[in-house]
């Protein structure tokens, strides 16, 4: 009996045991819980105390708040603040329209007394191209043979070139320049010695008297200069022209500044011929017309072209029936479509200005285009009749006023129907011109100009003031496509350089992969600040010809103007009175913006962007609604549509702030305020954040400059040592006629001029313009001499910002004192070098940042207090400073950390950089005062972690991680991952952290990205595989047609190079195939077991060529929840559902991520902050251009429009008709000799 209940309980054991061995695999897919949920809370308590205490101690910001508690806390009133900027810029423009307004007199008086004058073709001028220095040798006379130039058909002429002394000034960008003369600059297709170039070269140079007394009434003066109708640019003060680019393609009367003021907004139709006989030369030709024409239109001007055979259609499809604005963007999208374009029919004329017709018309009707001037561009070889019909119809209703110009472009020199085309522009106000080569098409299309200005020079009178978009100087947009094709060239050299080291190695998929990541991420190096181009407005005005028999042909002599650098309008928007986090911008009556925080004009660091100034403004102001891209909010276009029409206005917007290269987000709520600038077509617009820039500091009466001065406080004393700066972009004081070295001595010379008796501010930053002071000044005044800048205030003082920074100089004096570090505390000590801290530094509200470095022996180590000076001394312009403003309403008593992107990339000791926001209150506001913060060795914060959590994080199952607020890396067991976007490392546990609501995806829509299109242009390389056939080819084509090759040398036969083009030319659009033996070699090498093909390596480094596109991208950024008690950070770890342990770290912004590695990882699951191509619902054949054309948004057209003058039908100048000249004994022998051959 015993025996069986035994033998039973043995059974019913192995049966419990077989159902755990069953069991046992589906419970091992779970491991235990090697997590300890207390103990990671543990290691982030013990990590953010201590780090705390270090901030604490090392950068004394007890002490440093204590220091501003004599100062008061104010409300800042928008309102006024933007009323008050508004009124400086308008006061410093009105001195530049001042400026332009008496060069233009001056022009126009000179012009007139020097009309009889006769042109000297041996003048000698100081040429801004070939004018020599003191030192420089002089270049030996040419000796040309034969002596005739066969361009100009005239014997050459040789003028030495004039000797200039140029001195670096850093007003003109340390550019050498002179400041007694002005220099000229002469385009490459301009002759200087033509009888009309070098006589307005000869008048013109009177100029340079008044350019001097500009200059002595306004020493802010930029560049002053002239440009002339005949194409030269005569500039103050005389400058070389720069010869760092392949080609100088300026010509000022391309540029938008010349263009507007010549002539009045207008509204183009352009017609281009298809018919089959444009093809070869006549093509090409006519493609350069209309890229010409293109090139001289600007903003305020609007344009669509059409090409003409049987039927008319537009060049881009979606922008039929109507006419779109002339910004870079679309004329990029036009030329590139007309690039493409093939003739192949019998051209209808009549068709293609009916409809250029109703076009214009419908415009016009529905308050459409610039509403003010307006022309038909036609382009072709010639009209089958004159259409007098259609143009009775549309233009001929109202005579004498025609309210369309037509301007005809003949091409071809054999074409014999020009009679008709010719009759076309001179019954219709315009202007006829026949083209026969390439070489001349920019001086001929130019004619239209006077033309189009005629309404404007028989008025006489009105000389309408000008102000341009923003632009870069000197440049031309097509330089852009040209340092990307050098930068392409560079690749491709450096790819086959690489090669020829590493061999196959390089053909590798991961090392693919990680050159064109390395080179995508140099494109997207977009920087606000650069010194490679200096982005300008211009104020311009045109200058007519008074001559009484000038009335006949109604010319216009040029235009003048000065520059007016952006970085000199934005010292005058005192960026201290807005604060932190705030800032100003300007935006144009078109609504782009002139400048703005978030205006990216280049990438890659010095290639400017295609269409880099039409930026909108509601491009740049993110609106945080979670819209999708373009699909932009009502209240914001409501916003928009009061600033372009110059209303004054004030919103609270909630808005996505980027920064930090686009990698960092803040979502924040703002306030902006908008006015007038009085008599341009500007609005400025300011903005600050609500949550602390609604108040700011200030200080008390007894605390100003002249009372402490009396009380015996040297100013200088309190600006002792050498560790200190000021922000380099404030304007605390500037001298006009004085220049220094840094802005701290420009500083130390005017406090020592404030100890002085007799001090007193200066009432305004910009001067009266002399002739308005004039007239003040006159009641007081039996001479009636007003006051220069010169004789009355040589300087400007910010009398608000100067006594800011006095006051925060002296109450944090004792900062950067050295021996105030020099603690005896063994604790202090023992702080500083465990953790590797370099240097403390403070910054204040009024620009002045202040540091102290350490070193870790007694001798000095140089080089840590000078790199941190030389990298941050913008204050509260500095990513440090912002970020810690905004982590103090997250949490008061924290410190931001932060390391460089880049760090696990480098080489070189990482840094850690942690600051933290100083905060005054009064009367409950409260408002950011400084920021301290400290730099320490990323090494030995690794040691700390490391010592906190012992081996845990050391040991294979376990991966800790650091992560800031925007989840980049701070620590990490793999040091390589420092800095990197934690998404990227671990894609699948970021999702669940958002997920989860620890980080909240942002979506940042970035409207002024750059895009790489591939483009099948003609490689000419491919001629070089197969040189004996074109060897062969070249000796057929001498020996048919060495007669007619004579005769295109005399320029009699211009067809010629376009038939042979057609018979024999080769398109070389793709690279011919290699040869049969090559092909059989590749097939018997290609199966795997034989030696690979010599050559396979050319599939995969030749470069696929690029030219940029204007594009929109979107980053996904992230940022912490801000909810404190957050309830995911009281969740636990739960096996492979949950494996991984998240926590605050107290303190900071810093999260502690611990990760169970033995689960499995999906490595699939991959996030990025990189910038993403946007999927718009695009048609067949449509562009960015065409979507945004279909969105565009309102506009304000300019003031001023002078498009009819009753007089202007007098005027019978419209072209001169073409002559063909043959040699009938030519044509004979030629004829003899075909038919011999």
């Amino acid at each position: 009996m015993a025996w069986s209940r035994l033998l039973a309980w043995w059974r019913l054991c192995l049966g419990l045991l077989s159902v755990l061995v069953c069991l046992a695999p589906c419970v091992n897919l779970q491991p235990a819980e090697n997590i300890n949920y207390n103990l990671v809370h543990s290691w982030a308590d013990k990590l953010g105390t201590e780090l705390f205490h270090l901030g604490d101690f090392i950068t004394r910001r007890k002490e440093v708040q204590e220091s501003f508690k004599d100062a008061k806390v104010v409300s800042r009133n928008g309102a006024s603040i933007v009323d008050s900027m508004a009124k400086e810029i308008e006061m410093m423009m009105d001195l530049k329209v001042s400026a332009v307004r008496r060069i233009m007199d001056t022009a126009e008086n000179t012009a007139l007394s020097h009309q009889n004058d006769m042109a000297d073709k041996m003048f000698s001028y100081y040429s801004a191209k070939e004018m020599l220095e003191p030192n420089d040798p002089v270049p030996p006379i040419p000796t040309p043979a034969p002596d005739m130039d066969k361009d100009i058909g005239e014997p050459l002429i040789y003028v030495q070139p004039k000797v200039v002394v140029l001195e670096p000034r850093p007003e003109f960008h340390n550019t050498p320049v002179n400041f007694s003369v002005s220099s000229v600059h002469v385009p490459v297709n301009v002759f200087d010695r033509a009888p009309d170039v070098i006589k307005a070269i000869q008048w013109s140079e009177n100029l340079d008297q008044i350019f001097r007394d500009n200059y002595k009434n306004d020493p802010t003066l930029s560049w002053q200069f002239f440009g002339s109708s005949t194409g030269f640019m005569r500039q103050f003060p005389a400058s070389k022209w720069r010869k760092d680019v392949p080609v100088d393609l300026y010509d000022c009367r391309l540029r938008s500044w010349y263009m507007e003021a010549a002539t009045s907004p207008k509204d183009i139709v352009i017609l281009m011929d298809g018919s089959g006989s444009m093809l070869g030369q006549r093509l090409d030709i006519a493609k350069h017309v209309v890229n010409t024409i293109l090139d001289t239109l600007g903003t305020n001007d609007f344009v669509n072209i059409f090409t003409f055979d049987k039927e008319v259609s537009p060049v881009v499809d979606c922008f039929e029936d109507s006419l779109i604005q002339a910004n870079l963007g679309n004329i990029r999208e036009l030329k590139e479509r007309i690039e493409s374009f093939t003739p192949k029919s019998i051209a209808n004329y009549t068709a293609a200005l009916t409809k250029a017709f109703e076009i214009l018309e419908d415009t016009k009707v529905n308050s459409r285009g610039a509403q003010c001037n307006q022309a038909i561009m036609i382009i072709g070889d010639g009209a089958p009749e004159n259409n007098r019909e259609v143009f009775e119809l549309h233009n001929w209703r109202d005579p004498p006023y025609k309210p369309v110009r037509v301007f005809t472009y003949l091409i071809g020199k054999e074409v014999a129907n020009w009679d008709d085309i010719r009759w076309m522009a001179c019954e219709n106000q315009g202007y006829y011109v026949h083209l026969s080569d390439t070489a001349e098409v920019r001086e001929m299309v130019l004619n239209y100009i006077p033309v189009m200005a005629r309404p404007l020079v028989l008025g006489r009178h009105d000389h309408p003031v000008i102000w341009s978009q923003v632009y870069a100087d000197i440049e031309d947009t097509k330089l852009s496509d040209y340092l990307w094709d050098i930068n392409q060239c560079e690749y491709q050299k450096a790819d086959v350089l690489e090669y020829w080291q590493v061999h196959d190695r390089m053909l590798e998929p991961s090392e693919m992969h990680r050159r064109k990541y390395r080179r995508m991420k140099e494109t997207w190096n977009q920087p606000v600040d650069s010194n490679v181009y200096q982005f300008m407005t211009t104020v311009s005005m045109p200058i007519y010809d008074r001559r009484e028999n000038a009335t006949k042909i109604a010319n216009i002599l040029g235009v003048a103007g000065t520059d007016v650098p952006i970085n000199e309008i934005k010292k005058l928007l005192s960026p201290f009175t807005l604060g932190v986090n705030g800032y100003a911008f300007i935006v144009t009556n078109n609504g782009y913006v002139l400048f703005h925080p978030d205006f990216r004009p280049i990438f890659q660091g010095y290639i400017l962007k295609p269409s880099y100034n039409s930026v909108d403004m509601i491009e740049v102001e993110l609106l945080d609604d979670d819209r999708p891209a373009r699909d932009f909010n009502p209240v914001l276009m409501t916003i928009r549509d009061s600033i372009i029409n110059q209303s004054t206005g004030s919103k609270w917007m909630l808005v996505k702030n980027h920064f930090d290269e686009m990698k960092r987000v803040a979502r924040i709520k703002r306030q902006y305020y908008w006015t007038a600038i009085k008599k341009t077509p500007f609005t400025l617009v300011i903005s600050y954040p609500e949550q602390y820039g609604v108040s700011h500091m200030d200080i008390r009466a007894d605390q100003e400059i002249h009372r402490i001065s009396i009380k015996g406080t040297n100013l200088r004393s309190v600006f002792s040592g050498k560790r200190w700066k000021i922000h380099p972009d404030w304007l605390y004081c500037k001298h006009s006629n004085r220049t220094f070295k840094t802005p701290e001595i420009e500083l130390l010379y005017f406090l020592e001029r404030m100890s002085e008796p007799g001090w007193r501010w200066p009432g305004s930053r910009s001067a009266m313009p002399p002739e308005h002071a004039a007239a003040m000044f006159s009641n007081n005044s039996s001479t009636g001499r007003y006051p220069s800048i010169n004789e009355k205030e040589s300087y400007y003082c910010d009398r608000q910002l100067m006594q800011a920074l006095v006051f925060d100089a002296r109450v944090t004096e004792g900062f950067s004192n050295t021996t105030s570090f020099n603690s005896k505390d063994d604790k202090g000590n023992e702080f500083k070098q465990r953790f590797g801290v370099t240097v403390a530094f403070l910054a204040t509200h009024s620009g002045l940042t202040r540091w102290h470095e350490f070193h870790s022996n007694a001798a000095e180590e140089s080089g840590v207090g000078e790199t941190f000076s030389q990298n941050n001394t913008r204050a509260i312009d500095e990513i440090w400073y912002k970020r810690a403003v905004d982590q103090h309403f997250v949490r008061e008593e924290s410190f931001v950390y932060s390391v460089p992107f880049d760090a696990g990339e480098s080489n070189s000791e990482i840094l850690v950089t942690a600051s933290h926001a100083v905060f005054h209150n009064e009367g409950g506001k409260t408002a950011p005062a400084a920021v301290v913060g400290f730099q320490f060795q990323h090494s030995a914060l690794y040691k700390l972690f490391h010592n906190i959590t012992g081996n845990a994080c050391a040991v294979d199952d376990k991966d800790c991680y650091i992560l800031d607020n925007n989840g980049y890396v701070v620590i990490s067991t793999r040091v390589h991952e420092t800095g990197r976007f934690f998404g990227e490392v671990n894609g699948a546990i970021m999702k669940r952290l958002l997920e989860e609501n620890v980080y909240k995806q942002v979506t940042v829509y970035d409207y002024q990205a750059v895009c790489f299109e591939s483009k099948s242009d003609n490689n000419a390389s491919s001629m070089l595989f197969s040189p004996l056939f074109h060897v062969l080819r070249v000796g057929k084509w001498l020996l048919h047609t060495a007669l007619w090759y004579i005769v295109q040398l005399l320029q009699w036969a211009p067809g010629v190079s376009s038939h042979y083009a057609d018979m024999y030319g080769d398109s070389n659009d793709t690279e011919p195939p290699p040869p049969a033996k090559h092909q059989e070699h590749h097939a018997r090498n290609g199966n795997g077991h034989g030696k690979k093909d010599d050559d396979y390596w050319l599939r995969y480094l030749t470069l696929h060529r690029t030219r940029l596109k204007p594009c929109d991208m979107k980053r996904e950024l992230y940022t912490l929840y801000k909810e404190k008690d957050n309830v995911v950070y009281n969740m636990t770890a739960h096996a492979c559902e949950r494996p991984f342990v998240v926590l605050p770290i107290p303190f900071s912004n810093l999260i502690l991520l611990v990760i169970d590695q033995l689960c499995p990882r999906d490595g699939t699951v991959v996030l990025t902050v990189n910038p993403q191509p946007i999927d718009y619902p695009f048609a067949v054949n449509e562009s960015l251009a065409c979507y945004k054309q279909a969105r565009e948004f309102n506009r304000m057209r300019p003031h001023s429009c002078i498009s009819r003058h009753a007089n202007e039908s007098g005027i019978k100048l419209c072209g001169k008709a073409c002559s063909i000249y043959a040699n009938l004994g030519l044509l004979l022998l030629c004829h003899i000799l075909s038919r011999w051959l």
